[in-house]
């Protein structure tokens, strides 16, 4: 079983005992970490949310803090001696995932011509 989860902007595609880095969440260390915008989840046949899945979660443990790798900015300019170097690491988390939830009840299909209308009262 796998599924489809947006945080920090990202999406992820997880399995249960799968290791992910993540943008910081405000959790701690060992803490249980639910992630709700789950967008699809697949085990045989596919669950497609319309943008997510009602009731759907993730539920994942934090094993620690830590920084992505360096990404360097450099600002240049020809002709007028103008030059900046920036440097930034992300502050990352990362989890394990403990358990895929499935998620709520179907919504119920429209009724058609062929079926009758409830009567109000």
């Amino acid at each position: 079983m796998y599924a489809v989860v947006e945080t920090g902007g990202k999406q992820y595609k997880v399995q249960v005992g799968q290791t992910v880095e993540v943008e910081l969440l405000p959790a701690e260390v060992g803490q249980k970490v639910e992630l709700d915008r789950v967008l699809m989840i697949g085990d045989g046949t596919t669950v497609v949310g319309n943008p997510l899945i009602p009731g759907a979660k993730v539920v994942a443990t934090v094993l620690d803090e830590t920084r992505g790798r360096k990404i360097l900015v450099f600002k240049y300019k020809p002709k007028v001696r103008y030059r900046r170097l920036l440097g930034h690491r992300q502050d990352l988390l990362r989890l394990r995932i403990d358990e895929i939830v499935p998620g709520g009840e179907k919504p119920s299909p429209a009724p058609t011509e062929d079926q009758p209308q409830p009567a109000a009262n």
